[in-house]
């Protein structure tokens, strides 16, 4: 299981123009099912075009913007039995990702089905005290690093019956 820092800050934004996230041929968008385990572990289906791969994540907090993330691609085939395990407190969070680059870091641009008004952009910085820039199409509405609410595992435990 390979082992990294994330560091990483995050925004809720207004909801950016897909069409033209689609139009930038940089902007790779790619399908994500997530699902939690009972033991709090991540696993995930994410498609791309024709190809689909399965990660198994672990993380643990350093701080608000640091983790210590555990990451492994799987077969579909332990995908699919990991699935019995899940966390039946939590839904799965399905979701279309569009990794936006952008003066050399990557915007990973999140739109849920059940928004229609606004996305959530995360960045992964170097450092905590890193500097970057936005793309100047987003709109922050504002950050949410440090709000535990807007983490993926909390709204997996809101959806589908409260839509944030």
């Amino acid at each position: 299981m390979s082992k990294n820092y994330e560091i990483e800050r995050k925004f809720l934004i207004k909801m950016p123009s897909i069409s033209a996230l689609n139009e930038n041929s940089e902007c790779e968008e790619i399908y994500i099912a997530q699902t939690y385990l009972k033991d709090n572990t991540r696993i995930r289906a994410l498609k791309s075009g024709e190809k689909t791969k399965y990660i198994k994540t672990k993380k643990k907090k350093v701080s608000d913007l640091t983790r210590i993330e555990y990451e492994d691609e799987i077969s579909k085939e332990e995908y699919e039995k990991l699935l019995a395990l899940a966390d039946t407190k939590r839904q799965t969070i399905n979701k279309t990702r569009y990794k936006y680059p952008y003066k050399n870091k990557v915007f990973e641009i999140d739109v849920f089905p059940f928004w229609q008004d606004r996305a959530v952009v995360e960045i992964e910085l170097e450092s905590e005290k890193e500097e970057f820039v936005f793309p100047p199409f987003l709109e922050i509405i504002k950050e949410v690093t440090h709000n535990p609410e807007y983490r993926n595992f909390a709204i997996a435990k809101r959806i589908p019956k409260e839509k944030i």
